[in-house]
């Protein structure tokens, strides 16, 4: 369960069977996305809707420069939330764009005139964390000052693991794609520092799982533990 002081996180996104988000490292995941059925794409702005807020990493964004807004069905967009330890996520990003708030989320390292930059461009600017964006610092303050009790992550396999370190995903949600794509340095879901035993690895339950068009869902609680049971 989540903290008290913290929003509910959800980790949402579409793998291929091997794991995979992209076709190959730097490939935008819309390629891969073209390939999920009508009903899953709903299922996808449903959940956006559903939230207070979506987080994605900077890398994620010059990649695919999604606008993170919600399109195919009723509701209201998320606040967008993008952790970028230097402020310099490309000024021309949509998320930088007046069809829904926006958050960037930088470390005391960011240089001045870039963070001057961004605040011109009509966003919030927070300053969280020395070098790096603090993410546990980030969720207290989106809880506190914004009011966001559930967040998404669409991130990419960096900030997924920075989330799964820390503790801050409490489910995760997966869209399964039928195709195999390979590659050693494809990015797969959750990246990071390799473990060195089985006792680190972060065990998952099974909760539900579904058809939604063509497309099998999963869906899992995260239950973090000091070891894996024998």
């Amino acid at each position: 369960m989540a903290d008290y002081d913290r929003p509910h996180v959800l980790m949402m996104s579409e793998i291929t069977v091997d794991g995979k988000l992209t076709l190959k490292r730097g490939a935008s995941s819309k390629i891969l996305m073209k390939y999920m059925a009508p009903e899953t794409e709903i299922l996808l702005h449903q959940t956006r809707a559903e939230c207070d807020a979506i987080m994605v990493g900077a890398n994620t964004i010059r990649i695919d420069n999604s606008f993170l807004t919600v399109r195919l069905v009723e509701g209201k967009s998320p606040l967008r939330v993008i952790p970028n330890s230097r402020a310099n996520i490309p000024l021309n990003a949509n998320v930088l764009g007046s069809d829904a708030r926006t958050v960037i989320a930088v470390s005391e390292a960011a240089p001045a005139e870039k963070v001057a930059r961004l605040r011109e461009s009509g966003v919030d600017v927070v300053s969280v964390g020395a070098d790096e964006v603090d993410l546990p610092g980030l969720m207290r303050i989106l809880k506190r000052d914004y009011g966001v009790s559930r967040m998404m992550i669409e991130g990419g396999p960096t900030l997924n693991w920075s989330m799964l370190n820390h503790r801050l995903v409490d489910e995760i949600r997966l869209i399964h794609l039928p195709f195999i794509v390979g590659g050693a340095d494809t990015p797969s879901l959750v990246g990071g520092m390799h473990i060195e035993t089985e006792k680190e690895m972060i065990r998952l339950s099974l909760k539900r799982h579904f058809m939604c068009g063509s497309n099998l869902v999963t869906e899992w609680s995260v239950l973090y533990g000091d070891s894996l049971e024998e």
